[in-house]
């Protein structure tokens, strides 16, 4: 908690992103109730994700460019601003009774365009408002908020949307970001700091994608992501293993989706023992490892309490894993940099768990989902530890003594 006493900068910034967090999940789910209201077609709600994706990845990168050439603040302003207006104008089209699929499908792309822009600026300020050693402690709050927002929100939605309709869910959600808007509004300019001789040019994308490339420890930290991610990610199968495994229903889908976000926010609110860990590569290793581990013995179990608690150990030790690995990016890395990483950082949280399905969903049908999650989970262990004797520089990762 020690980031939230001693920045009233960073205060007002987390603050005002766990309220938008929470708005913008009651408006996720509400778009996709209200597509399936209009189309009964699941095909046609599964392409919500998809016309948020493509400009998610796209942007993301370009995104971290911009926010290493102009003032972070003026860019994470203008980005909320684009995010409210676009809540004003999907309650002002339900107030008015104009219900077309086409106009949400350009919403949530363009809610996309306006969240890649702002992820990279508002996380690449962070380094900027505290000191190095409470950074770690920022990003767990920072992961907190992600979890709580991924929870309360679509639970929240559904319930304001049964009671008041999907007008009432976007106002809330235009209404919730006056407190983003508020904290980024009370910021000093951010514009990114230039090592001599750099100039002022714009960044580029390539650039930032170059200088990864010769950073070894900073490129692991998006390696080890994606064998959690990629090889170790059944959430596409929850809901013919609520079915098949537990002789279940929607309702015990809903548990096993929920059961990794609620170990994810006890990573975060349990996380004070980790400022004790200097090897940072080392953690982000053990907690992959872990994750691997839990969703292989999920594989395995088919008794629904002991699934639920593995999976919850699994979303503990993805929220360690992202802990680490975003501290590494934003304390190894140059201020003119962390825009780009960022970026980066967003296409593989974005794009890794897509690819996850879609290799979850291919290896069930080719075999079945008790081997797709164990097989996935056993395959993000030997993963993991292939990286960890490719990596000895990441091993020896010091958080006192950075090296990218």
């Amino acid at each position: 908690m020690t980031p939230l006493r001693t920045s009233a900068d960073y205060r007002r910034i987390w603050f005002g992103s766990s309220v938008t967090w929470v708005g913008q999940g009651m408006t996720t789910l509400a778009i996709s109730l209200q597509v399936y209201d209009i189309t009964r077609s699941p095909f046609a709600v599964g392409l919500v994700g998809l016309f948020s994706l493509v400009p998610l990845v796209v942007f993301g990168l370009y995104g971290g460019a911009i926010a290493d050439t102009v003032d972070r603040r003026k860019l994470g302003l203008a980005s909320s601003t684009g995010l409210a207006a676009l809540s004003v104008a999907l309650c002002a089209a339900a107030f008015a009774g104009f219900h077309q699929v086409w106009f949400l499908y350009g919403i949530v792309a363009l809610q996309a365009v306006c969240a890649a822009l702002n992820a990279p600026a508002r996380s690449s300020m962070i380094p900027r408002l505290l000191p190095a050693e409470q950074l770690r402690a920022a990003n767990a709050l920072n992961a907190m908020t992600t979890t709580f927002g991924t929870l309360v929100g679509p639970s929240l939605g559904g319930v304001v949307v049964g009671l008041a309709g999907y007008q009432a869910a976007y106002l809330i959600d235009a209404v919730a970001f006056s407190a983003s808007l508020y904290a980024m509004w009370r910021l000093p300019s951010m514009l990114p700091e230039r090592v001599e001789g750099a100039g002022a040019e714009r960044a580029s994308v390539l650039d930032g994608l170059r200088f990864l490339a010769t950073r070894p420890n900073l490129r692991m930290t998006f390696f080890s992501d994606f064998c959690a991610m990629i090889l170790a990610h059944p959430r596409a199968l929850f809901p013919a293993i609520a079915v098949l495994w537990y002789g279940g229903d929607a309702k015990t889908t809903g548990l096993l989706v929920a059961a990794p976000a609620f170990g994810a926010l006890l990573g975060g609110v349990f996380s004070g023992w980790q400022g004790r860990i200097r090897h940072h590569g080392q953690a982000i290793l053990l907690s992959v490892a872990s994750w691997g581990t839990a969703i292989a013995l999920f594989g395995l179990t088919r008794n629904l309490w002991l699934g639920l608690l593995l999976l919850a150990v699994a979303g503990y030790s993805d929220t360690v894993s992202m802990i680490f690995r975003n501290t590494m990016l934003q304390v190894a890395a140059p201020d003119e940099m962390r825009g780009r990483l960022q970026g980066v950082f967003i296409v593989v949280v974005a794009g890794g768990p897509r690819l996850g399905d879609f290799l979850a969903g291919s290896v069930a049908d080719l075999t079945s989902p008790a081997v797709a999650v164990t097989g996935g989970g056993l395959a993000c262990v030997l993963a993991i530890g292939l990286l960890a004797l490719y990596g000895k520089g990441f091993r020896r990762y010091d958080a006192e003594h950075p090296v990218p």
